[in-house]
């Protein structure tokens, strides 16, 4: 495993009616999803390789974990800064560590990190990331 300390990317979002819970702030589950739009956005708009291009390349990314610590609750109309980084690499993976923070003061609602596995779209089987891949993460 190769440990890199690459640039950090932001996504900003915004809280929807359909993201809060009984409990009156952000379900718990929503979170994985902001990590989620922002890894999307971050690979067209920061690593130039949208996830488009990989699909087209036969590759895509499974989650192998997922893990997140929360601080702080996101409520009805906050805007939060989804800050990710690619900290790990392996043979067939990366392991991306995130921040969310609620954008009017920084404070941090939610970290943690997600593994993923790159798998070949045809056989579903963990494969080896390409050199040519990984140029795209160097940055």
């Amino acid at each position: 495993m190769t440990h890199l300390g690459r640039a950090k990317f932001e996504t900003e979002l915004q809280v929807r009616p359909d993201d809060i819970d009984m409990n009156q702030h952000v379900h718990n589950s929503r979170y994985f999803d902001y990590v989620l739009a922002a890894r999307y956005d971050q690979m067209a708009r920061c690593y130039q390789m949208s996830m488009e291009e990989f699909i087209k390349a036969g590759f895509g990314w499974y989650v192998k974990t997922a893990h997140v610590e929360y601080k702080r609750p996101l409520n009805l109309g906050d805007t939060m800064v989804v800050r990710t980084w690619v900290d790990a690499v392996e043979r067939a993976g990366v392991t991306v560590q995130f921040e969310i923070l609620r954008k009017a003061n920084g404070k941090l609602c939610c970290d943690g990190y997600f593994a993923y596995t790159m798998v070949n779209l045809q056989t579903g089987r963990a494969e080896v990331i390409p050199d040519w891949i990984m140029s795209k993460y160097a940055v």
